[in-house]
């Protein structure tokens, strides 16, 4: 008799969100089982891989390793997200919108803005915007950002607790994505859920950033929470919490000490570039396997790596 595995009973589904506009559009989500598991439900989207591009030259702050796929756009958003398509297989480009920060340039929202429409210009693939996690600069910079480019159906991230009613109503106003952000904590990433429904954001224009650790760096506490949402989502009938998941991976993984150390600086680690490419890759499986549809990278290789991945998996 063949090999019969124990499966699973759900009752829950993971709801679908449609990104960007026109022809240029993904659809993830739309689970019935746990990632993966499909012996025991149905898994109709696979997870897309998305590519981060900076608002700014992100040069004195990244590694050589990090840098060297770029070498020639890095100083030109727009260039920069065209390479990640074109060349590299991004499904869709995260602007990173570090210059907005008070505590570093500052930059004055309208100058952010126009960035942020170069890129979306620029690219025929959905458009995501991470802000700085600064309630006052992110709610000015997404409310710009929101009306200059209405019709382009962006995701704006990260929504949370402290200024989710102005970014929410920029996003239901210009008809915009939200993805709502909360401090790696299961209650608080369902209540913040309920806050924007209340607010009269349509649950098919939600996805939850559940605040992504890197890999040494509290990956086991976002991993821990992505699956107590999957489990109450899938079944335990939570309707609050049945939206799909993005996570920010490149971003926390490359800022890590040990993934900017040179080979003079830690011959004992080997290779800056592939260590710094396997931090990246086994923290996007992890995440993945804990229940991730949108997984953002910064190395084109972690890009070959990821998707490889879920090829192989489906």
């Amino acid at each position: 008799m063949a090999f019969q595995p124990s499966k699973q009973v759900y009752s829950g589904r993971i709801r679908e969100v449609t990104l960007g506009h026109g022809d240029n559009t993904i659809t993830i989500g739309g689970r019935t089982c746990y990632p993966f598991h499909t012996f025991e439900g149905e898994a109709p989207r696979l997870p897309r891989v998305a590519m981060e591009v900076w608002d700014k030259d992100p040069s004195e702050d990244w590694s050589e390793a990090a840098k060297a796929p770029f070498v020639g756009v890095l100083s030109d958003s727009a260039a920069w997200a065209r390479k990640c398509v074109a060349e590299y297989g991004a499904e869709a480009i995260v602007i990173q919108t570090k210059s907005a920060d008070p505590n570093s340039d500052n930059r004055p929202a309208a100058e952010i803005a126009e960035v942020v429409k170069r890129v979306v210009e620029a690219v025929d693939v959905p458009v995501v915007i991470w802000g700085v996690a600064n309630h006052d600069k992110d709610v000015e910079v997404m409310r710009l950002i929101s009306e200059q480019c209405v019709g382009q159906h962006l995701a704006l991230s990260p929504v949370e607790e402290g200024d989710y009613k102005q970014i929410g109503a920029a996003c239901l106003g210009y008809k915009h994505t939200v993805v709502a952000s909360s401090p790696i904590d299961v209650n608080l990433a369902k209540q913040l859920n309920i806050l924007l429904s209340n607010l009269g954001v349509n649950a098919q224009d939600i996805i939850i950033d559940p605040t992504t650790g890197g890999l040494g760096y509290g990956l086991e506490y976002t991993y821990s929470v992505m699956e107590r949402i999957m489990q109450a989502a899938l079944t335990q009938e939570d309707e609050k919490l049945q939206q799909p998941i993005i996570v920010n991976v490149g971003n926390e993984v490359w800022k890590s000490k040990e993934a900017n150390l040179s080979a003079d600086e830690a011959p004992e680690l080997g290779d800056p570039e592939t260590r710094g490419i396997l931090m990246e890759s086994v923290a996007a499986v992890d995440l993945l396997l804990a229940g991730a549809d949108l997984v953002v990278l910064r190395h084109p290789e972690s890009v070959k790596r990821i998707k490889k991945f879920i090829e192989t998996m489906t």
